[in-house]
């Protein structure tokens, strides 16, 4: 059997956790870990030091960073690309930390004022990949979701709702904190608040989590499902997704799962896609045309 040779190391860096890869010219994984040296943990100055420390356990190769390290919080700030942009686009606007041997991929801007860094890998990479079609809808759930149209396999226009993180803010820090003790998960709860979610007006709908469980509407328990509902619901109603359409997501499986059941209740098709087969995918290819 053939042994591979290693091309280059895609390092995935966001603000809490980091993904490192070695990857061989077929696109193949030979190496991977992953740690919670997000840039928020990188003190300032010292990511030159980190990229030093990754070649040193996985190999002396060209280096390829996505995400959040692009960013005025990471090691250098990257200007963004305007869309609609594509994988050669990415690739002829690398930035060059060191000529040649590191490089970072920039994030892409929406002419409606959005912006994203990291999640065009992964985009951009399930097209190129076969995983979605070229015009497509394609939705990337986390703390903040994405939701992006392509257009002959190019992002043409994106959109982002901090749906994640509101929820997190709301159970960590609201009024409402001490009715969202309960486990989230698909179920009645959950798809009642995804049918009030698409139609209703969130802030309302919020409140009234509350006063269901004081009046005995809701149990607590089933609070925190509907809450999610509600705010998932209200994330997939604004991306106006025709009824019939299929949405393709990109998000691990409990995420996808909740995703998934919020396409259905509104009348459209969720296709799975593996998130990190597209990551590998988008950056195996950024790095091939940079090459070429």
């Amino acid at each position: 059997m053939a042994q591979m040779t290693p091309a280059f190391i895609a390092i995935d860096w966001g603000s809490t956790n980091r993904r490192n890869f070695v990857v061989d010219e077929a696109g193949c994984v030979l190496r991977a870990e992953r740690d919670g040296k997000g840039l928020l943990s990188v003190p300032s100055g010292g990511f030159g030091a980190e990229v030093d420390a990754i070649r040193s356990r996985l190999g002396d190769f060209p280096v390829v960073l996505a995400g959040m390290v692009g960013s005025a919080r990471g090691w250098v700030n990257v200007p963004y690309l305007s869309a609609p942009a594509g994988i050669d686009d990415l690739a002829a606007n690398l930035h060059w930390v060191e000529a040649g041997k590191t490089a970072i991929v920039p994030g892409l801007a929406d002419v409606a004022g959005d912006v994203m860094r990291g999640e065009e890998v992964q985009l951009l990479g399930a097209v190129a990949a076969g995983l979605a079609p070229s015009d497509s809808l394609l939705c990337q759930p986390g703390t903040h979701c994405k939701w992006a149209h392509m257009k002959d396999g190019k992002i043409a226009t994106f959109s982002t709702a901090m749906t994640g993180e509101l929820f997190s803010l709301l159970r960590d820090h609201s009024l409402l904190a001490d009715f969202l003790t309960g486990d989230v998960r698909d179920g009645v709860a959950f798809r009642d608040g995804v049918a009030a979610g698409l139609r209703g007006s969130l802030a309302t709908l919020l409140f009234r989590v509350r006063a269901a469980a004081l009046l005995g509407g809701r149990s607590v328990e089933d609070s925190a499902a509907y809450a999610s509902g509600v705010l998932i619901g209200h994330d997939v109603g604004g991306a106006r997704i025709a009824p019939g359409a299929k949405v393709h997501v990109l998000a691990d499986a409990h995420l996808g799962e909740l995703y998934a059941a919020a396409i259905a209740v509104a009348g459209a098709t969720a296709i799975s896609i593996d998130s990190q087969a597209a990551f590998l995918a988008g950056m195996n290819r950024i790095w091939k045309a940079s090459a070429a």
